[in-house]
């Protein structure tokens, strides 16, 4: 295959969009649309590709069946009356999904989507750098704007995106605004800087830079979450480095102090300090759901985002499992319920769909074979990162998924490997 101007070109936009999809403000400001065209481009890339070969159209279709038949289930056995719009956004999500992987696997290779979405990534890092230094000079030129679900945020022409406040933060005596870059919450930024840690560390191996700047990136985005991923990034890089050069010792070491040192000061904030209640309200989002899917553990309660709102707010967690969640966790809890959605994506696929429904969609997620290099270590980085964000059902993350299935069904079709 000649992979020529045009097609960089296009895949570069569609991988673009699909992870600015997973919170991206342009989508938060404007989801229907670039939804819509999100689902265009890439109905066009399969139109104009190449012929869908045979194996990979079965596998396609077996699978596509297997999950729609899973939210078909879902919907008509949930314990509320469901919306079918939410469903249809499901359905949409899935329809990307597949797309995108028969894209990838018929007409380029998953080394080409690594490529693009290395660039992409580079992208993404260059504007958030860009973004945190602005603010410095800009923060007196902001204009408020709402998103759909009544959030406030402070944006200065469309460019850069702020959070002033509820995300200003003083470490050790400079005081910075939390670096969100394109996407709604800093926690987002920092899965993919931590993704571009991983690419470049892991895959590509070519430009320690990239690996400096990452870490930077990720402490302005002041998330435990992106700490804790860049903290056990560098330990395994250490280990795989220090016997090819002695000289990156000290560079590694430059970089873990100061990052071992904010992500402390920021566990002990979340502990006992300021920022208490966001602990409080990622604990809650991991256990609440847990119960709620104990008492409906075959299917779930369904996966209208209305109805699990609704759900968590008459749901209270008894004396006794609360006593449990205390003794488990070893942490005293201080909730009681909550109208918000989960931000544990896990969690919130395990109160909607049930036990064997999250299991297997997690087995496939395990199975998948879009980045297969390190693969142990990115499971860990993607699971925890979902856990602490409402992504797993977002095109890019259930890309992963949908990977899986296809995987599975083109061994059985085919007996061979798909995306080899």
């Amino acid at each position: 295959m000649i992979y020529k101007l045009h097609h960089k070109f296009l895949d570069t936009i569609f991988i673009f969009l699909t992870v600015l999809s997973t919170g991206g403000m342009l989508f938060v400001l404007n989801r229907n649309l670039f939804s819509i065209i999100l689902f265009s481009i890439i109905f066009f890339l399969l139109l104009f590709g190449y012929k869908l070969k045979k194996d990979l159209f079965n596998a396609s279709l077996f699978a596509f069946i297997s999950i729609f038949f899973l939210g078909l289930i879902n919907f008509y056995f949930a314990v509320s009356e469901q919306a079918i719009s939410k469903y249809l956004f499901h359905f949409l999500t899935l329809s990307i999904s597949f797309f995108f992987l028969i894209h990838i696997n018929n007409n380029r290779n998953k080394d080409i989507f690594i490529r693009r979405f290395y660039f992409v990534l580079k992208l993404i890092s260059i504007h958030a750098f860009a973004s945190f230094v602005s603010y410095f000079f800009i923060s007196n030129n902001l204009v408020s704007i709402t998103s759909n679900e009544k959030e406030v945020y402070e944006t200065f022409r469309h460019i850069f995106y702020y959070t002033p406040e509820r995300g200003l933060v003083n470490i050790f005596g400079l005081e910075f605004c939390r670096n969100q870059g394109l996407f709604w919450e800093p926690g987002i930024l920092q899965i993919y800087i931590n993704f571009l840690f991983f690419i470049e560390a892991f895959i590509i191996k070519k430009n320690r830079l990239v690996l400096l700047l990452s870490a930077f990136l990720i402490l302005t985005t002041y998330s435990t979450t992106g700490l804790l991923l860049l903290l056990i990034q560098l330990i395994v890089y250490l280990k795989r480095e220090i016997y090819k050069t002695k000289i990156i010792l000290p560079l590694i070491i430059i970089l873990l102090i100061p990052i071992y040192m904010v992500f402390n000061l920021n566990i002990d904030e979340k502990l006992q300090g300021e920022k208490e209640s966001s602990f409080q309200k990622r604990m809650f989002d991991l256990t609440q759901p847990f119960f709620i899917a104990l008492e409906h553990p075959i299917t779930g309660i369904g996966l209208d985002l209305v109805q699990f709102q609704k759900a968590r707010q008459e749901f209270y967690i008894s004396s006794n499992k609360l006593q449990v969640v205390n003794t488990f966790l070893g942490v005293e809890a201080k909730f009681e319920t909550t109208n918000k959605g989960s931000s544990n994506s896990i969690m919130f696929l395990l109160a909607c769909t049930g036990f064997p429904t999250t299991i297997l969609f997690l087995y496939m997620f395990i199975k998948q074979q879009i980045i297969t290099q390190e693969k142990w270590l990115f499971s860990i980085i993607i699971i925890i990162s979902v856990m602490s964000e409402p992504l797993l059902l977002r095109p890019f993350f259930f890309l992963f998924i949908v990977s899986g299935f296809l995987h599975v069904f083109y061994k059985i079709t085919s007996h061979k490997k798909i995306m080899e």
